[in-house]
């Protein structure tokens, strides 16, 4: 049970939690998408569902091996950051609830929207990104479906927001476990009715909203670039809101008979025949 009433308990509880229950956390997410694509499906795909998830799993498995390093560099660097005092909350300090509730905000609006901004705006970043988008059958597993160095320009943007704010390490974990659920349930290929999708939409990134972010083409790709919050989209005029069953999964500019296929994938960055738009 996650000790919400007692801050210090809830840092201890992220910080020291055990390796097997974050995977169990993914293992959950992932299966519960999976059950709800299988009852409601927003697509009708004609693909081997397995494959496909496996191509997506394997392009994890390098971002998995990039985090097992860069989770060192995390925590050695908010230790010592901590220790010589350094970051904002070292110098004014608000309740423990509302540092949580600033941490969380500021990595959703810098790590992810910012940085998820970028991505798509820096012509060497979109070429990273082009893989996330180049999945014409757009379910739970795209969520975990990035370039290694994709992932790795957005850890470097969290890492920057932990060591300004000087937070606890526990809440940047915790904020890592909100965007493991927010990941598999935007991607999943779910149909939800519009009276429950629209309304959330106010507030949060919903399956609906994120689908015409995969749209093929510009100018939808370049929008909804949130990942928890939609209020970021919002407040930058990059919010888009309509039938998700008009969305064409893809990119225009590569052969949807690529999409599964990893070696090709990892090698789009740097493939200089490739375009980057048309």
């Amino acid at each position: 049970m996650i000790p919400f009433g007692d801050m210090e308990a809830f840092i201890a509880f992220f910080e020291h939690m055990p390796a097997w229950e974050r995977l169990v956390w993914v293992v959950v997410c992932l299966a519960v998408s999976w059950l709800l694509e299988a009852w409601t499906p927003l697509f009708r795909f004609s693909y081997r569902k397995w494959r496909h998830a496996t191509a997506n799993l394997i392009l994890l498995g390098f971002v998995v091996l990039i985090n097992l390093g860069f989770g060192l560099l995390v925590v050695w660097s908010v230790h010592e950051s901590r220790q010589s005092g350094f970051g904002l909350f070292e110098m004014w300090h608000p309740p423990l609830w509302a540092q949580l509730v600033i941490t969380v905000l500021l990595l959703d609006l810098v790590a992810q929207y910012f940085a998820h901004y970028l991505l798509h705006r820096v012509k060497w970043m979109w070429r990273l990104h082009m893989v996330h988008h180049s999945d014409t059958k757009v379910d739970a597993t795209t969520g975990t479906r990035h370039h290694p160095f994709d992932f790795l320009i957005r850890e470097l943007f969290s890492l920057g927001v932990v060591l300004f704010l000087g937070a606890p390490l526990g809440f940047y974990l915790f904020y890592r476990f909100l965007t493991i659920f927010f990941t598999y349930f935007t991607h999943a290929n779910i149909s939800l009715p519009m009276w429950l999708d629209r309304p959330l939409s106010l507030v949060f990134v919903t399956p609906y909203m994120h689908k015409f972010h995969h749209h093929f083409e510009r100018p939808w790709t370049d929008t909804n670039f949130g990942n928890i919050f939609s209020v970021w989209d919002r407040i930058f005029g990059t919010f888009v809101y309509a039938d998700p069953r008009q969305v064409v999964y893809g990119l225009d500019v590569l052969d949807a008979r690529t999409d599964e296929d990893v070696w090709y994938q990892l090698r789009i960055p740097f493939d200089r025949g490739i375009k980057t738009d048309e």
